[in-house]
């Protein structure tokens, strides 16, 4: 066994899974559980920060779970956060992107001036499943000028794509465990 699948063991240790939420048939992959826990959160962002390649100068945590890995994330590259919100709550100017929903269309924001062109970003969030607000995430920050070629993920659901469009899109995916039918 190998450092990365100990590490990942680890994590998959101090992940709860909820049946039937929030409806049923859905295998919910709760984090609050490797949260309250010092170690697995420490061992999380550890990995997370092994896999980037490169300097990074920003850290685009997506709302609003990525919030939480961002910044710890950030402090070890020695980069600065972005936040990446659901549209109307940042103050100021903002720029957008739309993407679809199963049912509809959804908006993040980030403030135009949080980005400066040529930027290094590297995303970050809890979960990677469909990857539509990633992949709205990576389509704004490179609007911004943004340079995005890496995305770092707690949990990756395979089977419903995500990290597989993200890879389509020319991001470096990288996942810390893997939840297969889901």
């Amino acid at each position: 066994m190998t450092q990365a699948d100990s590490a990942a063991d680890e994590i998959r240790r101090r992940i709860r899974t909820i049946p039937d939420f929030p409806k049923p048939g859905i295998q919910f992959r709760d984090i609050t559980t490797l949260l309250l826990d010092p170690d697995g959160l420490r061992l999380a962002v550890e990995q997370m920060v092994a896999s980037v390649e490169g300097p990074i100068d920003l850290v685009a945590g997506i709302e609003a779970r990525g919030f939480v890995f961002a910044p710890a994330v950030a402090l070890a590259l020695g980069a600065g956060v972005l936040l990446v919100r659901k549209d109307g709550k940042l103050p100021g100017a903002t720029i957008a992107e739309d993407y679809a929903l199963e049912y509809g269309t959804d908006r993040i924001t980030i403030h135009a001036d949080a980005c400066a062109p040529g930027a290094r970003v590297l995303l970050v969030d809890d979960l990677i499943a469909t990857g539509g607000t990633a992949r709205a995430a990576v389509r704004l920050l490179r609007k911004a000028g943004a340079i995005v070629t890496q995305a770092s993920f707690v949990i990756d659901l395979p089977a419903l794509g995500g990290a597989e469009a993200l890879r389509s899109d020319g991001i470096t995916v990288q996942t810390l465990v893997s939840y297969e039918g889901d």
